[in-house]
């Protein structure tokens, strides 16, 4: 049997226009599913799709933002915003949604499954993976 690999999936695009952000969305789900080792991280404008209150109507494009809240579901408990993207953006960890896991170990307790980290250490979090796309 091989082993787990470790993936960390990289979001750079803000999520509307493109279709990266709801195909990164849908393969860490997938990925999940299939009990790989997933977790994500968000830089550049990618830190614009765990904002809270999209409005997406008037470009006629769903709104995916709701199914990030069902990554701690899939076990998706890594997930790294870097610090600096949010302020050259003009964010706040207050802009972004709240995404939890509940931790079996810990009588299931809830837990935040963001954690804000600069591009330092997100670059060495980056080097601890095997495998690293980006969309």
């Amino acid at each position: 049997m091989s082993e787990i690999k470790k993936f960390l999936y990289v979001n750079r695009k803000a999520p509307y226009g493109t279709v990266y952000a709801l195909e990164s969305l849908e393969v860490v789900l997938i990925g999940a599913a299939f009990d790989q080792d997933v977790s994500l991280a968000f830089i550049d404008d990618g830190v614009f799709q765990l904002a809270k209150g999209q409005k997406t109507t008037d470009i006629g494009m769903k709104n995916f933002s709701p199914t990030y809240s069902a990554l701690g579901d899939y076990e998706v408990k890594k997930i790294y915003v870097e610090k600096e993207s949010l302020e050259e953006r003009g964010l706040t960890p207050d802009n972004l949604l709240h995404l939890t896991y509940e931790d079996e170990d810990e009588d299931y307790a809830e837990k935040d499954s963001i954690q804000f980290v600069s591009r330092a250490e997100l670059s060495d979090i980056m080097d601890q993976q095997d495998v690293v796309p980006s969309f």
